[in-house]
């Protein structure tokens, strides 16, 4: 049985994960992004920076959009999730650019569009990641940002931390870089506009996922909740998963909300050039 890394490669964990990651697209990922992304409005011929792209459940869609007169480049720090956008239908669209890289140091600017869901709590700080990602786009150009409402999946980490072997030392519930407060879209709206943003509008955007046992514990090896299971070997897998499902029945869970919040807002225009005298 391997020992549980609490603080692990977030790149390494969703690259373990991208094969579920995906098998999530359907329930999880593709509605929250389709929210996103009408809240974003890409349009035809835009340049677009999609951040923290997992398998393309935003950046394709954009892509279509856009069109052929348009950009999307899409960076995430996972070569395997890359690999998988590039597998999808409308990978290889030639104006959709798939890169690997750290999207908080991603140096160039000057688009119509950044968007990022569900991305931002993987940088090391937060509020710089996402200050940069402001800077990214064009004077005038628009940021789109969407996170995990307060509460959700509650109570999904407590029943997994009471699931794994009581032998080992129990992990904790690291919260990773400081969120910003996101307990409503009005907190989240003036957390963007302090990022550099204005006319900022954000959403609350309700889902509820019904659980069975497969998807309990998809949302578990799929998600960030995989970074408790560090590297169990398969039989210890089996255990806690065996034992997290009895800790869900036993507690009555038979769903989870699922819902986030979409904030979006314009990077101020540039200031008019003083008059020449």
């Amino acid at each position: 049985m391997g020992e549980r890394n609490t603080t692990p490669d977030v790149a390494a964990v969703f690259g373990d994960a991208s094969e579920v990651f995906a098998e999530l697209d359907e329930v999880l990922w593709e509605p929250i992004s389709r929210a996103t992304v009408l809240r974003a409005a890409p349009r035809f011929d835009e340049r677009v920076l999609d951040v923290c792209s997992g398998d393309g459940a935003s950046a394709l869609p954009t892509a279509e959009l856009v069109g052929p007169g348009g950009l999307v480049d899409a960076v995430d720090r996972s070569e395997p999730m890359a690999a998988l956008i590039r597998e999808r239908p409308g990978g290889h669209m030639p104006w959709l650019r798939v890169h690997v890289a750290d999207a908080s140091e991603w140096p160039y600017t000057g688009y119509d569009l950044v968007q990022c869901v569900l991305g931002v709590f993987f940088f090391e700080d937060v509020a710089a990641g996402v200050e940069h990602l402001v800077q990214c786009a064009r004077p005038g150009g628009r940021v789109a940002v969407t996170v995990w409402a307060h509460g959700a999946f509650d109570p999904l980490p407590e029943a997994l931390v009471a699931a794994l072997d009581a032998d080992e030392a129990a992990p904790t519930l690291d919260d990773g870089p400081a969120m910003p407060d996101a307990e409503t879209a009005g907190s989240l709206a003036h957390w963007m506009a302090a990022r550099g943003l204005v006319d900022v509008r954000a959403d609350l955007v309700p889902r509820r996922l019904d659980l069975d046992p497969a998807l309990a514990w998809r949302l578990v090896v799929g998600t960030g909740m995989r970074a408790l299971l560090g590297d169990l070997d398969d039989a210890a897998l089996e255990a806690v998963r065996d034992r997290y499902l009895a800790e869900l029945a036993a507690r009555g869970v038979t769903s989870v909300d699922a819902s986030t919040l979409i904030a979006v807002g314009r990077r101020p225009d540039a200031p008019a050039a003083e008059p020449v005298d």
